[in-house]
């Protein structure tokens, strides 16, 4: 029987060892869902998380700031996709994506809240703030109410890139003439209005006749409009935080919005005025939204180490995010065992007669010295099933080797310590003795291929 007949799954198959924020296809959300292995310590902050947004239901609060931390390969970026799906409730191929954890969580009072969540109407906004904003703007201290903006603006679609022209949108929609200025827009100028906003600057005369037809303004209004538009239009935190709270209050009165933002701690660096437009943000939607708005956001340092901010202004940031959670990668041989290294049932009987047959061999081929630090070994037939071919010890050499290489490689920054790259060393060394038959073990040495590239 060779290697590759053992396992659950098919172990040459494609795993996105890096999970990108903007990868939302059918098959791809499945994968995540299906294969989002909740370890002990996940298991700890998904009950943390949970249990912090049920008090939103129902209820005011101003606590509805989520700090995620980690180091770069420890899961964040996953973790907060796969919270977006939940409170989305999103549906994928027939099955809600609460319906892929009713395994996976072992604690029903937990599973009762993350219930309660997805039964709330809610508006999700996922997205990487640095592919989202301006050029010009991570210079701009305000640039983070910007990019908020920005993507309420586009969920609502609105237009995006033009703030001043998605006002006039907002308010042609809450007047109920927005459907008949596009139809007016689309006789004029022979194409769709979402087409063209973007080009506003060739389109004058079409949107002046459309204001006219659909009865928003007068012809004169709507030229002084369109000359003046652009430098009239100011945006404060205050003034997002009041057409957020319309927002909500326009859909049923338990309406979430919820932004979550992928590396905001990267995106900040040691910006005081970055940092301090982020508090506010958050500050102002806690007091108008009084928890129907949450932000959440994902940074590669702890709260504490994103800014220099000193004194009474930093202690007013962490008072903006009450629930912070802290991602390692300390239970990275779980996500592994359960992800590509799950046998299938006869490969569970045959390496349980495996063990039987050679685990005094075993014990005698792999010794450690006294002086060496914790090497593990196999422990029963259990451990034994669940790590072959590979020998429990590898699991953290392999995450101290990648460490090393990180901290002394010269492209080896890129290299993660944490599931996304450790995943990929142990499915490709996995991959390379695929065709053995049972009985060989995977030596250390096969994952020198995986890292030759960052030496």
């Amino acid at each position: 029987m060779q290697l590759k007949n053992l396992f659950y799954k098919d172990i040459e198959r494609n795993i996105k060892g890096v999970i990108k924020i903007g990868q939302d296809d059918d098959a791809n959300v499945f994968q995540e869902l299906d294969e989002y292995v909740v370890t002990r310590e996940l298991d700890r902050h998904v009950s943390t998380f949970f249990d912090a947004y049920k008090k939103s239901i129902g209820n005011h609060t101003d606590k509805m700031g989520v700090w995620i931390t980690g180091f770069f390969g420890s899961g964040k970026s996953h973790f907060l996709k796969i919270l977006s799906y939940l409170l989305e409730n999103r549906t994928i191929q027939g099955k809600r994506a609460i319906d892929f954890f009713e395994d996976k969580i072992n604690d029903p009072l937990v599973l009762a809240d993350m219930q309660k969540s997805t039964q709330v109407s809610s508006d999700v906004i996922l997205f990487n703030i640095d592919s989202k904003s301006d050029a010009d703007s991570s210079s701009n201290k305000e640039s983070i109410l910007r990019v908020f903006n920005k993507v309420f603006n586009e969920m609502q679609g609105f237009c995006s890139n033009l703030p001043w022209l998605a006002e006039l949108e907002r308010r042609l929609h809450y007047d109920g003439k927005y459907i008949a200025f596009q139809d007016s827009f689309e006789l004029h100028a022979g194409k769709p209005w979402v087409e063209c906003r973007e080009d506003i600057y060739f389109e004058d005369e079409n949107i002046i006749k459309a204001l006219t037809d659909s009865n928003v303004m007068s012809e004169e209004a709507a030229r002084k409009w369109y000359d003046n538009a652009r430098e009239d239009y100011t945006l404060s935190v205050e003034k997002f935080a009041t057409q957020l709270k319309e927002y909500i209050e326009s859909k049923d009165s338990e309406h979430h919005v919820i932004f979550l933002v992928d590396e905001m701690g990267q995106y900040i660096g040691d910006d005081v005025g970055l940092m301090l437009n982020l508090q506010t943000v958050v500050e102002d939607l806690g007091t108008y939204c009084g928890g129907k708005a949450w932000v959440i956001v994902t940074s590669q340092q702890d709260i504490d180490s994103v800014t220099r901010v000193r004194g009474q202004d930093f202690s007013k940031i962490l008072g903006r995010f009450n629930t912070r959670l802290s991602l390692s990668s300390a239970n990275v041989d779980e996500v592994i065992k359960r992800r590509i290294l799950y046998k299938n049932d006869v490969g569970r009987d045959t390496l349980k007669l495996l063990y039987t047959d050679k685990e005094a061999i075993l014990k005698n081929l792999i010794t450690f010295t006294s002086d060496t630090p914790e090497m593990k070994l196999y422990s029963d037939t259990e451990n034994f099933i669940e790590v072959y071919p590979f020998v429990p010890y590898q699991f953290k050499l392999l995450q101290a080797v990648f460490t090393a290489v990180r901290q002394h490689g010269a492209s080896g920054k890129h290299l993660a310590e944490g599931e996304r790259s450790l995943l990929s060393a142990f499915q490709e060394a996995a991959m390379q003795y695929a065709g053995h038959d049972i009985g060989v073990l995977v030596p250390f040495s096969a994952f020198y291929d995986t890292i030759e590239t960052f030496l």
